[in-house]
């Protein structure tokens, strides 16, 4: 009897402690992260960037309790090789064929999810992850973004041209699975402000026409104002969803010790904007906020998007359990006075949709500072935004009978819009050179003086010291990290495509590598 006593205490004593609340301040949480990418948003299109006729509450309240950057630049100004260098921190030129549109993946390219994921971080995504492309070609079990959480869908979506994807919804879905006090990785890739748009959708929500400030490189006409209004309403619906996101994850307690990054794949989809290393195909909007980090700091320094993979490594205490190019942001996000960041970025593209003959590309490389950006066209024979096509309604019947994408009306690398029918309309003027019109081998802008890029200075004598210096920059740069461009190694062109083909001559074959150009 005087042992099952004793045993009987010490049930209840256990029992006690158990059920006894252990003080939160003596927990240590392991910090989520949370990344919201926009798709085809230039930078300063946000409210806290003073860009007129947009608000975004959401992405202001990270500028706000975060740092906000003012010369952030993806890879490239195309959505899957710019995901993959942000999920890799790698250059475009690093990654094979995830470094041109709309291919394949390779397993071998290690992704800071997958590294989180091996360390206990619950990983997933709602909308856009890494694509378009094939990922599991190359033996992945789950596209490089994470798991997809896209169950909840919009019985109605605002306008026709906004996807139906429920974001925060499917943020709430990804949530509720993980195991409590897990941490998480959250890839939040809204489909806005892609195209298409349903025109004057802007107009109808009551935004005001006249307060557009239409880019250099455009019209100024009703249309082109129109057009880009609907792209801001977009881009308020993108943010609208993240708002949420950050209102959830306070309600949930988790807001404090949550890292939130807010960005855009590349630029705008007009003309002389998206696939076009210029600054609006590659400058992009950018805020970080991180527990117990800076609030309302602004940045200057050039940073890249690859820089954002080794940044989340740091900041969950493994440095080293990826290879990168990039460069951690840390210090930045730190310390008031940090040390100078970056001199220059560095970005390029290869192929973006099939829009020439052979399903060629057009390579270009680019370095940008604070004050130039240099452009090196390696095949200026190539037209930059697609071969010209004359339309033929013979031949497209014929092309859309075989199952071909219509060849006509030609600029293919430029996304269908109104605006680009304005801009196709007058043949003769600055507008269409610029965004159609072959170009030099070499092209130098003065940021300060030309933020729109359209005066090639290259030519000029006083820069010519400028030019030379970037230039040898930005090629030793590539060499250095192994462009296969340096060495007039074709390989990007032999690349497959998995996204749709057109009825141009030569090699059209989808999902196939070009052995024309196979090294």
């Amino acid at each position: 009897m005087k042992y099952f006593s004793i045993i009987l205490f010490l049930l209840t004593l256990i029992h006690a402690l158990s059920s006894c609340e252990v003080p939160t301040k003596n927990v240590k949480k392991h910090p989520n992260i949370l990344i919201a990418i926009a798709d085809d948003q230039s930078y300063p299109h946000t409210g806290i960037y003073g860009f007129a006729e947009i608000q975004t509450p959401g992405f202001d309240y990270v500028a706000k309790n975060g740092v906000l950057f003012h010369n952030a630049f993806v890879a490239a100004p195309q959505c899957s090789p710019s995901r993959a260098a942000i999920l890799t921190g790698k250059n475009i030129w690093e990654l094979e064929e995830a470094g041109t549109h709309a291919s394949n993946f390779p397993k071998k390219f290690k992704v800071f999810t997958e590294v989180l994921e091996q360390q206990g971080y619950f990983t997933g995504y709602t909308g856009k992850p890494w694509g378009p492309g094939n990922w599991k070609i190359s033996g992945r079990k789950q596209n490089p973004a994470g798991k997809a959480f896209n169950r909840y869908q919009l019985a109605d979506p605002p306008t026709k041209g906004i996807r139906p994807t429920d974001y925060i919804q499917n943020f709430k879905d990804f949530y509720s699975q993980k195991e409590q006090g897990s941490p998480f990785v959250f890839w939040y890739g809204g489909h806005e402000p892609h195209r298409v748009y349903e025109y004057q959708s802007g107009v109808k929500a009551e935004k005001n026409i006249e307060e557009v400030q239409v880019p250099e490189f455009l019209p100024d006409n009703e249309v082109v104002r129109n057009d880009l209004l609907d792209y801001i309403l977009e881009i308020e619906y993108f943010d609208h969803h993240l708002h949420q996101m950050i209102k959830f994850l306070k309600e949930e307690g988790e807001l404090d010790n949550t890292f939130i990054v807010v960005t855009a794949d590349n630029g705008m989809p007009f003309p002389y904007a998206k696939a076009n290393v210029q600054e609006f195909g590659t400058h992009v909007p950018l805020v970080i906020s991180i527990p117990k980090g800076l609030k309302g700091k602004k940045v200057d320094d050039p940073v890249g998007l690859i820089d954002l993979a080794p940044t989340f490594l740091e900041f969950v205490g493994s440095p080293h359990a990826m290879i990168t190019t990039g460069k951690s942001l840390m210090p930045v996000l730190t310390q008031e006075k940090h040390p100078n960041h970056r001199q220059y970025v560095l970005t390029g593209r290869e192929r973006h949709t099939h829009a020439r003959p052979e399903n060629l590309g057009y390579p270009a490389r680019a370095i940008r500072t604070k004050e130039f950006l240099y452009v090196h066209h390696f095949k200026p024979d190539r037209w930059p935004q697609g071969d010209p096509v004359p339309q033929n309604p013979k031949n497209d019947q014929s092309n859309k009978a075989k199952g071909f994408k219509s060849l006509y009306p030609g600029y293919h690398d430029v996304d269908p819009s109104p605006s680009k029918e304005v801009v196709m309309a007058s043949e003769n003027s600055t507008f269409f050179e610029l965004a159609f019109a072959k170009r030099p081998q070499e092209q130098l802008y003065d940021i300060q003086k030309d933020p729109y890029c359209t005066r090639n200075i290259a030519m000029l004598t006083e820069y010519q010291e400028t030019l030379a210096q970037l230039k040898q920059q930005l090629l030793n740069d590539l060499k250095a990290q192994g462009d296969p461009r340096v060495s007039d190694n074709p390989i990007f062109d032999s690349y497959p495509r998995y996204s749709t083909m057109r009825n141009f001559r030569g090699f059209n074959d989808r999902g196939q590598y070009n052995p024309a150009f196979a090294q």
